[in-house]
């Protein structure tokens, strides 16, 4: 379920891209996004995939949504995305599972991510990839520890927790993974 060698490709191109389009030097992004230098390096090389906690920096940096940004280094989406079409993205690292099972368009403000945490997985994002982005947590199965602003919101399937927030902390404590759905509306 990872991402193809040409979507590495093309995502780093798209990353690169980003950061030439603004002026800035690697070590101006560095700065802003607090990772080293030599990591933004090797993903823009497409020698290393970057990991869900990365690309959640990157977004915040570049102000896009991290489906939006994914959506980028793709075709432009179609009004009906089949299941077997959904982009698909894994982070190595933690073993997360995202799906754009309706993708970011231009015209449109909103979005529905599927998300699979594996038990005992724990991400952190320490900025929000759009001031007043609004989320809609819906967990299918499992249970889900999620951190909005420093304030601990214990999910147990079934629940749908509403927010905005500047950092966020998703963690499944297990035994089973957490899956939910995540609607994202842009302001």
């Amino acid at each position: 379920m990872g991402i193809d060698t040409a979507a590495d490709e093309r995502l780093a191109i798209r990353l690169a891209e980003l950061r030439v389009e603004r002026g800035w030097t690697l070590e101006e992004l560095a700065r802003r996004a607090e990772v080293s230098r030599s990591t933004l390096s090797r993903v823009e090389r497409a020698e290393v995939s970057p990991t869900a906690a990365l690309l959640g920096r990157l977004c915040a940096v570049y102000g896009r949504t991290m489906s939006r940004l994914l959506a980028e280094v793709e075709s432009a989406p179609a009004g009906l995305v089949r299941a077997g079409e959904q982009r698909v993205w894994r982070d190595e690292a933690t073993g997360f599972v995202r799906r754009s099972v309706s993708p970011p368009d231009g015209s449109l403000r909103a979005e529905i991510i599927e998300g699979l945490l594996p038990a005992g997985a724990d991400i952190a994002y320490d900025r929000p990839s759009v001031p007043g982005l609004e989320h809609h947590l819906w967990l299918l199965e499992g249970r889900l520890e999620l951190t909005v602003d420093g304030e601990p919101q214990r999910l147990a399937a079934g629940d749908c927790l509403r927010f905005t927030a500047d950092s966020t902390r998703f963690r499944s404590p297990g035994p089973e993974a957490a899956r939910y759905v995540l609607v994202v509306v842009e302001p």
